[in-house]
């Protein structure tokens, strides 16, 4: 073998070994996002399940820097139903608030 045939020999196997280790790290930085998104999504249920909901009155004060989620008791047909506001306040802070709504089952207010 020739030093030309040398050369290209170890420059293949140097793209070789370039091409694996890129592999290794795009399943590692995958497999990071992965558990970071599960991280989030957990930590996010377990705010949510450990703040004490207050009511809704008319009047009340709401600080509302950010909605994390919006949840209603489930019915098949139109009328009141329970709700469920959660949200981070101005202090970034979670908050949850019940109050009284019309099913999103209702069109137009009917």
């Amino acid at each position: 073998m020739d030093s030309i045939e040398a050369n290209q020999l170890a420059s293949h196997r140097l793209t070789i070994e370039a091409l694996r280790i890129t592999a290794m790290n795009t399943k590692a930085i995958y497999a990071a996002c992965l558990f970071t998104a599960l991280n989030i999504c957990t930590l996010s249920a377990r705010a949510e399940a450990d703040v004490t909901p207050k009511t809704y009155t008319y009047g009340t004060h709401l600080d509302i820097q950010k909605v994390v989620s919006l949840k209603q008791d489930a019915t098949p047909s139109c009328g009141i139903v329970n709700a469920r506001l959660t949200y981070l306040d101005s202090q970034g802070k979670t908050q949850a608030l019940d109050y009284s709504k019309f099913s999103d089952d209702c069109a137009d207010g009917s």
